[in-house]
């Protein structure tokens, strides 16, 4: 044991105090913080979110959510319930994100995926990958794939 609580890690010699009470108040404050600085060096981060929705007249089918910042497009979740797999919908979902990217002067496009999920069809698109984190989780791989959103042809 330890001797540092789930709710307390405890002070420091300089008397700041570490625990993992977080107030949305700190959260702004910790966020604002990390964005202050790295838009000293980055420029403005231009961040806004991605999200669309996918439905049939029974409801939500799938979902993109995501955002863009400093000419990226980062997709954090893209589902597609069981059903709606295989009939394009996915493709539509990111498309739709990649033309927001792109109207929005972004150059690129990062997601990741778990090695049970859905690579090869990432990869049909146009994401290639950089990168792969082994043993996360336990026992499987995440991957990471980018790809360059190349203006559309008209």
């Amino acid at each position: 044991m330890t001797g540092i609580s789930e709710r307390s890690a405890g002070g420091t010699n300089d008397g700041v105090q570490i625990d993992n009470q977080l107030s949305e108040a700190d959260e702004r404050a910790i966020v604002g913080g990390l964005l202050a600085f790295n838009e000293k060096w980055l420029g403005p981060s231009n961040d806004q979110s991605v999200h669309f929705v996918a439905r049939d007249q029974l409801g939500v089918v799938g979902g993109l959510l995501g955002h863009t910042r400093w000419k990226w497009l980062y997709v954090a979740k893209l589902w597609v319930d069981e059903p709606g797999r295989g009939r394009g919908i996915g493709t539509k979902l990111l498309n739709a994100a990649e033309e927001l990217a792109r109207n929005r002067g972004c150059t690129d496009a990062s997601l990741d995926t778990f090695e049970y999920q859905a690579r090869p069809f990432y990869e049909k698109l146009g994401y290639e990958l950089f990168g792969t984190l082994d043993g996360y989780p336990p026992g499987y791989r995440q991957f990471y794939l980018r790809k360059r959103l190349r203006p559309r042809a008209d």
